[in-house]
This record gives structure tokens, C-alpha cells and sequence, in this order.
């Protein structure tokens, strides 16, 4: 690895991001058979050294359980073997996916004859620092350098030995493929103030990009020179219409809750139609206080509870996200209240209906302010693996440049190549 900034360590964030940039030259002139040959090196590096990377995850958990971190937390940082070879698979995903470097986005001869071709080209560094998720570490790595990127990475004090094995397998794997040694670094260790020594390196990392909660986010904002793009909050809402059929319905409910609670594309608000909320809410209610969700409900879902517990849903609720095992549920008139409330409460990541009514579907998707908007499917599916970019840095909340999941593409910006025979301007 270039280098790996401990509490210890006298380089400095200034200088390894320094040594990035320097890297991030060469890797932007890199074959793209010299970056896919590395990544497959990283990929088969994972499952060879799992053990030892599990062990460091089992420390890391171990010391997570005594410092009192929730259920959802332990998921998130939890790695096992499945995961391990998940991670594995998708590095080998993106090694399969086309190189966007020099990939010709548009272009045209103009009338006085100059040829004009609008070119993807990598960012530079990008610094990415993410809290608990040990596999940002490698998905983030395996982005930035399939892209042409230098990358910089940043992880929590809670997955510090579990980041630290990983960076070190994909280091020694890269390096050995023949990728410069500074184009993955590991900055550990240190606090906010080393935080805002790395959002202000703004004439070596051209994005950060932080992948975390509100206390992440506005420790960023305040401080950050370098261009931010925030993989943000997720309240992800799903709206089951009049016309929804009522077994679909309750399969993508279960799903968005249930299948990864802790994740920012699970639901965590409820909406139902009032004119099929007494077919549909009691039985629903009580499929999710069976599967040990707290409910938080309007008046209107509280009168059709029967003996589910639903707690009186606060303001504060609609706003929430509880990656957990936590829903708020709303009765709504018709699909624009449905609209109304998602645009007013909701993090613009990730909206669905379940609807058979086109027109409602169509309204819902041309109204519903969000990165992305799903219609008869779960929200679960905002996610890089999903949508065939290999992995994910994160989802963008924001409208420039990226929204949505964070891939290859996203990780490119673009110049103009233009090509003349002696043309000068009038």
C-alpha cells in the first residue's frame, strides 16, 4: 500500500493525497487490460485471505458489541464468508463491465468544418469516507480504479481492523498487477480535525464523497473546500394505491421493511390509499408486528389496527430514518396526497407505487421527486450490483452531477476534443 496514515504515522494527509494525485496520472493513462487484470487479482485475493479477514471483522464486531453499537450497525459492519465472496463477485462484475475512460459520449462536425467529440475522462483522487461498512472499502477501490481514479479512503474507528485488512489484501493485489502503489490509500486513525484536513485538500482530491449519517454530512458541509457529492439518508416510502393488488402489495412491503432494515433503501413509511386501506392494513399490520417492527401510525391506520399496537406517528416520524425494525404508516386520500407527502418528508432516494392504474403510475413517476422512482417493486433495488453497474460508492440524493447510485460513470467527468486542418477564428 502507498501508505496508511495511523495515529502514529508522520505522513500526513496532505502528502499521501499529494502521492494520490501523482498516481492518479498514471492510472488515468492506464490499459484497460492492465485495470481488469487487477481487479481480478483483488477479487481472487479476497477469497484466499478471507480468513484473515474475518478475523479482523470478529475483533472489530467484538469491540462493537462492547461499545453498545445497535443491531443495524453490527449488520452493516458484519462481514462472513457470503459476504466476503459477494464483495469478490463484485469486483469481478466491474472488471466485466466496458471501461468508461475515452468512451465518446457525443460529437459532430460543426459548419466551418471542426470535428468535435465530447469524451469521458476519471476525476483525478477521489476521497471516499463512509462509516461502518467494511465492503466500501473494496467496492469503493474497485470503482475508482476501473474508472481511472486514485482513490482515498477514509473509514470509521468502528471498522478500523477490518479496513485495514482489506485495504492491505487490495494493496498488495494491485501492486503486484502493476497499478501504482498510491492509487488506494488508507487514511486511519485520527479525528474531525483530520476529517477537515482531508475536505480541504482541494489542490489534490477533485471529490470527496461521504457515505454516512447527518453527523457525517454536516461535519462535511461546514468545513469542506473540495467538491462533495453526499451518498445520503434514505426515507424511502411505498405507496399501495386503490388499485394495487393486495398480495403484491403486502410482498413488496415485507420486502422493502424486512429484507435489510438497516440499509437506506429500506421503506420507512407506509402510505395507503384510503379507499383500500380496510382490505388491506390489518392484515399488513399484523404481518409486520409479527416480524417485530415497531409501528408508528396516523389516526386513520390506528382505527384499523384492531389489537396490533401502533404507536400516535409524530411529525418527527414522517422524517425519520430508522434503519430498523421501524415503520411509520399513513391513510392517504388519492395518489397526489400520496405525492404531497413524499415530496414534503422524503430524502429524494428512493419512492415506489404499487398501482394497476396506469395513469396513477404515470402521475407518481413524473411528480415524485427522487433519484429513483419504482413502480410495482421494491425500493430494495437502488443499488449499483442491482442496476448493473458491478457495485456502488453510494446513492446520491443530490441533482448535480450524480443522482442515484454512485458507478463507473459517475465516477468520470468529460472534455471536449476537437480536432481542426489549420482553422483559426474569423
Amino acid at each position: 500500500m502507498s501508505a496508511t496514515l495511523s495515529e502514529t504515522s508522520a505522513v500526513s494527509v496532505a502528502e499521501l493525497c499529494r502521492a494520490a494525485k501523482r498516481a492518479s496520472r498514471t492510472l488515468a493513462l492506464t490499459e484497460t487490460t492492465v485495470k481488469d487484470g487487477a481487479l481480478l487479482a483483488l477479487a481472487q485475493a479476497l477469497v484466499e485471505r478471507a480468513p484473515e479477514i474475518l478475523a479482523a471483522n470478529a475483533a472489530d464486531l467484538e469491540a462493537g458489541r462492547e461499545q453498545g453499537l445497535s443491531p443495524a450497525l453490527l449488520d452493516r459492519l458484519a462481514l462472513d464468508q457470503r459476504r466476503i465472496a459477494a464483495i469478490a463477485g463484485g469486483v469481478r462484475g466491474i472488471a466485466a463491465l466496458p471501461d468508461p475512460v475515452g468512451e465518446v459520449i457525443d460529437g459532430s462536425r460543426l459548419a466551418n468544418g471542426l470535428d468535435v467529440r465530447r469524451v469521458r475522462v476519471p476525476l483525478g483522487v477521489v476521497a471516499v469516507v463512509y462509516e461502518a461498512r467494511p465492503n466500501v472499502t473494496i467496492d469503493a477501490a474497485a470503482l475508482c480504479l476501473k474508472s481511472g481514479n486514485a482513490v482515498v479512503l477514509r473509514g470509521s474507528r468502528a471498522a478500523a481492523r477490518s479496513n485495514a485488512a482489506l485495504a492491505a489484501v487490495a494493496a498488495e493485489a494491485l501492486s503486484g498487477a502493476g497499478l501504482p502503489g498510491a492509487a488506494l490509500t488508507l487514511i486511519a486513525g485520527g479525528g474531525r480535525e483530520q476529517l477537515a484536513e482531508l475536505a480541504t485538500q482541494s489542490e489534490s482530491v477533485d471529490l470527496i464523497i461521504p457515505r454516512g449519517g447527518e453527523g457525517l454530512k454536516a461535519a462535511l458541509k461546514g468545513v469542506a473546500t473540495v467538491p462533495v457529492i453526499f451518498a445520503a439518508a434514505g426515507n424511502c416510502h411505498v405507496y399501495v394505491d386503490r388499485s394495487a393488488g393486495l398480495r403484491e402489495a403486502q410482498e413488496i412491503v415485507l420486502n422493502a421493511k424486512l429484507q435489510r432494515p438497516g440499509v437506506c433503501n429500506a421503506a420507512e413509511t407506509l402510505l395507503v390509499h384510503h379507499g383500500v386501506a380496510a382490505a388491506f392494513l390489518p392484515a399488513m399490520l399484523e404481518q409486520l408486528h409479527g416480524a417485530g417492527v415497531v409501528l408508528h401510525g396516523d389516526e386513520r391506520t390506528r382505527a384499523l389496527a384492531g389489537a396490533v399496537p401502533v404507536r400516535v406517528a409524530t411529525e418527527d416520524d414522517w422524517d425519520t430514518e430508522y434503519l430498523g425494525l421501524e415503520l411509520a404508516v399513513a391513510v392517504v386520500d388519492d395518489v397526489q396526497a400520496a405525492i404531497e407527502h413524499i415530496n414534503r418528508h422524503g430524502s429524494g432516494h428512493s419512492e415506489a407505487i404499487v398501482t394497476r392504474d396506469t395513469a396513477a403510475a404515470r402521475a407518481f413517476q413524473r411528480a415524485v421527486d427522487a433519484a429513483c422512482v419504482y413502480v410495482n417493486a421494491s425500493t430494495r433495488f437502488t443499488d449499483g450490483g442491482e442496476f448493473g453497474m458491478g457495485a456502488e460508492i453510494g446513492n446520491s440524493t443530490q441533482k448535480l452531477h450524480v443522482r442515484g447510485p454512485i458507478g463507473l460513470r459517475e465516477l468520470c467527468t468529460y472534455k471536449y476534443l476537437v480536432e481542426g486542418a489549420g482553422h483559426v477564428r474569423a
